[in-house]
C-alpha cells in the first residue's frame, strides 16, 4: 500500500485512486500533434505506479521510449460526487508534484489502433510523487511555476497559469464520473517541453510554493 504524506502535520492517508487529466496545456498539446478536446480526457493510473522521492525508475522492456511530465498534483482530503466548481477547493488537502511517465511508442502504437493505453501510462514507478503542502500555504494553484530537469538540463519550464481546465472545472468534471475518496490523487497536466528518459538519468521535478521530486532512472 501506498501513502500520502502532508507537509508539517501528522497525516499519513493510503492513497487511492489517481485521476489524470490529459492535454490540458496547449503548447503540450501542439508539441505532440494533437487535437485539442471539447472535453477534458481522463485517465487512471494504479496506487502501484507511485514512486517516491529519491526513488528509482524502471522503464518497462516493452518499451523503446519513456517521456516525462512534470505537473501539479492534488491530495482529496474529503470525498465527494458531483462536486459544484466552487465547492472543489473545501474537497483538497494538499498539493504535490507528480510525473507522469508516458510510454511514447506504446501509447501511440495503441491508440493508432483504438485501444486503451493504460499500460502506457500505468506501469511499475510510472507516477513519481512528492509529499504535500497543505493547501492553506498555496495562495494561489493557478499562478505557479512548473519545472522539470533531467541531469540538471532544463527540460520544462512552464505555469498553471497556462491550464485550459482549470482546478475547480476540472476537479468537478471527474467527480461527476468517479466519486473521489480522500486520499485519491488528481494529476492536472503537463505543460509543453516534454521528452525521452534513458537509465541513467537523474529526473527532478519542481512546482514552486509546492515541492519537488527526485528520481534515478535504472
Amino acid at each position: 500500500m501506498k501513502y500520502a504524506s502532508l507537509e508539517g502535520a501528522e497525516f499519513s492517508q493510503p492513497i487511492g485512486k489517481i485521476v489524470c487529466i490529459g492535454r490540458n496545456y496547449v503548447e503540450h498539446i501542439r508539441e505532440l500533434g494533437n487535437e485539442t478536446p471539447q472535453s477534458p480526457v481522463l485517465f487512471i493510473k494504479p496506487t502501484t505506479s507511485v514512486v517516491y522521492d529519491g526513488g528509482k525508475v524502471v522503464i518497462p522492456g516493452y518499451s523503446k521510449e519513456c517521456h516525462h511530465e512534470a505537473e501539479l498534483a492534488l491530495l482529496i482530503g474529503k470525498g465527494g460526487s458531483g462536486i459544484a466548481p466552487e465547492d472543489v477547493m473545501t474537497h483538497i488537502a494538499g498539493f504535490g508534484v507528480a510525473i507522469d511517465l508516458t510510454l511514447r511508442d506504446v501509447q501511440a502504437g495503441l491508440k493508432q489502433k483504438g485501444l486503451p493505453w493504460e499500460i502506457a501510462k500505468g506501469f511499475d514507478t510510472a507516477c513519481p510523487l512528492s509529499g504535500f503542502t497543505a493547501v492553506e500555504k498555496v495562495p494561489d494553484p493557478h499562478n505557479l511555476r512548473i519545472r522539470l530537469w533531467v541531469n540538471d538540463e532544463l527540460r520544462q519550464d512552464g505555469s498553471t497559469a497556462l491550464m485550459i481546465h482549470r482546478i475547480p472545472e476540472m476537479v468537478s468534471y471527474m467527480s461527476g464520473i468517479f466519486t473521489l475518496e480522500a486520499g485519491d490523487i488528481i494529476l492536472t497536466g503537463t505543460p509543453a517541453g516534454v521528452g525521452p528518459l534513458f537509465s541513467g538519468d537523474r529526473v527532478t521535478a519542481e512546482v514552486e510554493q509546492v515541492g519537488r521530486v527526485t528520481v534515478q532512472v535504472i
